[in-house]
């Protein structure tokens, strides 16, 4: 843990200090840095994260000034000036994802871009919230009320425990019976009743209905389809104001979709942000993984066969699903009839396409038909075989050596499926290469056999 000051206010944050983009994660009401324990690892390949405590919460002390959504912002952005040189990205849960957007309104220069889970918008909690649970945090605001429930919380008269489930989490949602007990302990720590009650009151003051659109950096809003903390009609205000947010509903997940649904929340996160999913990488790749600069592979791959027409926000998906190969003067990247399981994309110095022939006098030799160079890729016609296809060409580095992207096709086939509209550019691209590849190739080799023939 990390301790900060700023404006006089004490923050504990868990990060993993490394000098990399900035990753800032707000936990929500009555929660700690906790909330973000699923997803710290794969944030850690490319970022350093802060996961704070809001004042009040966790370790941090509760200020000695009234709470307001846009006090606990403006203290984000103070903290991001402290913490970084450059817009950060924020996540934010919950009350966190309203404190996220707050902020993205209030100071849009400090935030790169948003990842929000099931955030609060209008301020209402959920119908539940409101008859079982608000009488008794607004019971806590007074120091005698803390105490009697605290102790009525220890005997059979007790009903927030058995509440905490069903407002929490799906009815089928998977969650271990140590993370329930650690986001339940979380739920009611002693001593934080005045705060729980004064951020209820935050929360419906901070109502962002009308506001949404003027948010702008580019955004996810991921929601478990069976919340009832945050209800979806607050969804519903995203998908009617924010059109340019990428609104994801998980089914089976609740409140809390990155405990319930990990993977399919992380493998939102991780298409929106350009992360790897570790599991699919062998030991040797991880640690590559985490020095790549994705944000600058997705401004390269701009001006790339592949990426044209590709938006900032799909270009660093297909970012996150590359792989860096340095290969010195003459190495072979890959043999002519071999899998073609990898796209390479030429990213620095070039390299040539060899097939092999008959010469003059009948005897088979690698004659180079084409050479590539930075942003042209090489191995789409295999790609686009599909499972099975075999490489018509070797492809060798150059005199100077090269500098390539590769992708696996097993990833890049579900990220086709995972967003039809970024599958269907990316195959546009492909084919339009592969046409311009072909010609050039094709009468690269009627040369070779018109000089044949002559000699012959």
């Amino acid at each position: 843990m990390s301790t900060y000051v700023i404006d006089g206010q004490e923050l504990h944050i868990r990060d993993n200090r490394r000098n990399a983009p900035v990753a800032l994660l707000i936990h929500g009401w009555s929660s700690s840095w906790f909330t973000w324990t699923p997803l710290l690892q794969a944030l850690g390949t490319r970022y350093s994260y802060m996961a704070v405590d809001l004042p009040g919460y966790g370790r941090s002390p509760a200020p000695k000034h009234p709470i307001t959504i846009e006090w606990y912002a403006d203290l984000m952005a103070k903290l991001i000036e402290e913490a970084s040189d450059r817009p950060v990205v924020v996540l934010g849960h919950s009350m966190g994802g309203q404190i996220a957007m707050t902020l993205a309104l209030r100071h849009p220069m400090l935030v790169e871009r948003l990842i929000l889970l099931n955030p609060v918008v209008s301020g209402r909690l959920s119908t539940f919230i409101n008859l079982f649970v608000a009488p008794h945090i607004l019971l806590e605001r007074t120091r005698l009320g803390g105490k009697i429930l605290s102790y009525l919380e220890n005997t059979p008269l007790s009903y927030i425990n058995q509440l905490m489930k069903p407002i929490l989490f799906a009815e089928r949602a998977a969650i271990s019976q140590q993370d329930y007990d650690r986001i339940r302990a979380d739920a009611r720590r002693p001593g934080q009743g005045a705060v729980r009650a004064a951020c209820y009151e935050a929360m419906k003051m901070g109502d962002l209905r009308g506001k949404l659109k003027q948010i702008q950096p580019p955004a996810q809003v991921i929601w478990g389809a069976e919340d009832n903390t945050v209800p979806l009609r607050d969804a519903g205000a995203v998908a009617d104001e924010w059109t340019e947010a990428d609104l994801r509903l998980i089914p089976n997940a609740g409140h809390w979709p990155h405990f319930e649904q990990y993977e399919t929340t992380m493998r939102y996160i991780a298409s929106f942000l350009g992360l790897p999913i570790l599991p699919s990488l062998p030991n040797a790749q991880v640690q590559q993984q985490r020095d790549l600069d994705v944000g600058e592979i997705a401004q390269f791959l701009s001006n790339t066969e592949l990426g044209q027409d590709l938006s900032e926000a799909q270009r660093m998906r297909v970012a996150g699903l590359c792989h860096q190969h340095h290969f010195a003067p003459q190495d072979i990247l890959a043999l002519e009839d071999s899998s073609g399981d990898e796209l390479f994309i030429v990213q620095d110095g070039q390299v040539d396409v060899l097939v092999r022939i008959s010469n003059e006098l009948g005897i088979e030799e690698s004659r180079r038909v084409n050479v590539l160079m930075a942003g042209q890729i090489a191995g789409e016609m295999a790609l686009i075989q599909g499972k099975g296809g075999r490489r018509t060409a070797d492809l060798r580095a150059g005199k100077s050596g090269a500098t390539v992207l590769s992708i696996d096709s097993r990833y890049l086939f579900a990220l086709f499926e995972d967003d039809a509209s970024l599958g269907l550019k990316l195959m546009q691209n492909l084919a339009r290469s592969l046409v311009q590849r072909l010609r050039v190739q094709n009468w690269q080799l009627q040369l070779a056999e018109q000089r044949a023939e002559v000699h012959r």
